[in-house]
């Protein structure tokens, strides 16, 4: 690391410092500090919607997944067709209830005991995933560029947990959603021109496009968009059951990305910074997945030199996460070098703090306010920050076990955390938006046995299998059952006990489907004034570019 390249990080940080500064003195009452007063436009939200999902694990993660799984990886990173949902079905319910949380709107739906329950899986999801992955990744970006700077590479690792950490634990308790929200625009543009940069330059080096398809199409079967059947990790047909569910309830009905269009300046702003969210989330495979390929490609060449480990079947196989951080460190001059790594850790504050807000919102809004309601909004807010603080400390507490575990592939267990939880959650917010039949009786067994459905399976699968704990064989079965057709599976299950459990009991009251059901709040004025002809530009230039990228990338190798 040059002195340029500290000078470079330096100016990010004080930049980052100073808008904390201005937002903290903004902060004067709950929606200041959860929502940014509601003052957004619909570029501050979309670039906080991308800033907010693209954390430094998919920088490391992706360009990982890249190199050793080619495309397969794709299908999670094109939902911007999710985002157009979002903005068309979703944020009209949401924007106009005046909520703060999703579990806010379930409650009104369904009740309190949706609510509760909602609110704790929501908050436990997020300390043992996003937080775990997310901090490992920006620790491993410390180990791999300044493996001296701190002694060893042990030590370069703590540093970055502990400092990034902490550094975006302060700006998010001072600032609030504010903090957060006005960061994240500069640091999703600094994410896509810092990403496009080492993309170009890495091409320039391997020869071009057409060299990464040449090397790319001898190993087609492995690189290839669509995997085969009998794929034991991504089979074509478990990707499109699960791809969906997982998407709709992490783009519709997660606080962590919802609550970024509950902070726009009126309905319409909301749904166009969805859609424009959309559109930046169409880059990810060019410059997240594609980097991945091409440093393996740079690796064959021996143009970088990538960490190598001894694979399962005796072959010599590059460590994926490695990847990413060997390209910033051997290709770029110095300057640059200062720039990307000042991106990277862009992404991972941007992730965090988006995650230590929305604990903060969750915790004070749906659990303290209900135990302690009637106090100052200034109380509130104190709450928060404290709340804030907790999180911080408990993703801190986490680190050493997130250490430990890394190794067993924390970014693909990270997914199938995620298809364990999303399916009941999925089920809930559809059925309850497009059937008035469905009722807090439902909703609540959906809810809690869903949940309970997907963790049995997680716990079993840690446990059981052919080459773990192989007796009983039935819980070995299980245990080796592919986790996305699990998903998809869990997620039928769920319908069932919601539709089923909603039948035989009484029909809701008319207090909880009017204006909370697609029915009743579609030929709404205001709703129809909001979608207007540059909203429809948007939404359709957003699905003819995912079709378009999956078109392309569904023959890639084969022309």
């Amino acid at each position: 690391m040059h002195w340029l390249d500290w000078t470079i990080i330096a100016i990010y940080f004080a930049f980052i410092a100073g808008i904390t500064l201005w937002a903290g003195r903004q902060n004067k009452s709950t929606e200041d500090y959860f929502l940014a007063g509601r003052h957004a436009g619909f570029f501050l939200i979309g670039a906080s919607i991308f800033s907010s999902n693209i954390g430094s694990e998919h920088i490391v993660g992706l360009a990982g997944s890249g190199a050793s799984s080619g495309l397969a990886m794709a299908h999670w990173e094109l939902h911007a067709w999710v985002l157009v949902i979002l903005a068309y079905v979703f944020v009209p319910f949401y924007y106009k209830s005046g909520v703060y949380t999703m579990p806010e709107y379930l409650e009104r739906r369904f009740g309190p005991t949706s609510r509760w329950i909602l609110s704790i899986v929501s908050l436990t999801a997020y300390v043992l995933t996003k937080v775990s992955v997310t901090i490992y990744a920006g620790a491993l970006v410390f180990e791999s560029l300044l493996p001296t700077t701190f002694g060893t590479p042990e030590n370069a690792f703590w540093v970055g947990a502990f400092s990034t950490v902490i550094l975006t634990g302060i700006y998010t308790v001072i600032g609030g959603m504010r903090a957060v929200i006005y960061t994240e625009a500069p640091q999703a543009v600094l994410l896509i021109i810092g990403s496009c940069i080492i993309t170009f330059i890495g091409l320039h080096q391997l020869g071009g496009w057409h060299e990464l398809v040449s090397m790319a199409a001898d190993r087609k079967e492995d690189l290839a968009l669509w995997r085969p059947l009998d794929d034991p990790q991504l089979p074509w047909l478990a990707v499109l059951i699960a791809s969906p569910i997982i998407g709709i309830w992490y783009w519709c009905t997660d606080q962590y990305i919802v609550q970024r269009t509950l902070t726009g300046k009126n309905l319409k702003e909301a749904r166009r910074g969805a859609l424009f969210g959309g559109l930046l989330k169409v880059t990810p495979v060019l410059i997240f997945l594609i980097p991945g390929l091409i440093g393996w490609a740079l690796h064959q060449k021996g143009i970088i030199h990538i960490e190598t480990v001894m694979g399962p079947n005796g072959t010599e196989e590059i460590v994926g996460d490695k990847i990413f951080p060997t390209m910033v460190e051997e290709l770029l001059p110095i300057g640059l070098r200062g720039l990307i790594i000042a991106c990277m850790l862009a992404a991972l504050m941007s992730s965090l703090a988006s995650l230590f807000n929305s604990c903060a919102t969750l915790f004070t809004v749906d659990i303290y306010e209900k135990l302690k309601p009637n106090q100052s909004q200034r109380h509130y807010v104190l709450v928060g920050r404290i709340a804030t603080t907790v999180v911080v400390g408990l993703g801190i507490l986490w680190i050493p076990i997130m250490r430990a575990i890394s190794d067993g592939g924390l970014y693909d267990y990270l997914q199938g955390v995620q298809g364990y939880l999303a399916p009941p959650i999925a089920a809930v917010f559809l059925l309850g938006l497009f059937w008035k039949r469905i009722n807090a009786y439902g909703a609540a067994w959906c809810l809690g046995g869903g949940f309970a459905l997907g963790m049995t399976k997680l716990a079993i699968e840690s446990v059981f299998g052919a080459t773990r704990v192989s007796d009983p064989a039935f819980l070995a079965a299980i245990g080796d059952f592919n986790k996305f057709y699990a998903a998809g599976v869990l997620f039928v299950i769920s319908i069932l006990i919601l539709i089923g459990v909603s039948l035989m009991t009484e029909a809701p009251p008319a207090t909880k489907t009017d204006s909370l059901t697609y029915a009743t709040v579609s030929g709404d004025p205001e709703v129809k004034a909001s979608w207007d002809r540059g909203n429809t530009l948007l939404a359709t230039l957003v699905l003819v570019l995912v079709l378009g990228m999956y078109l392309y990338f569904t023959f890639w190798l084969s022309f």
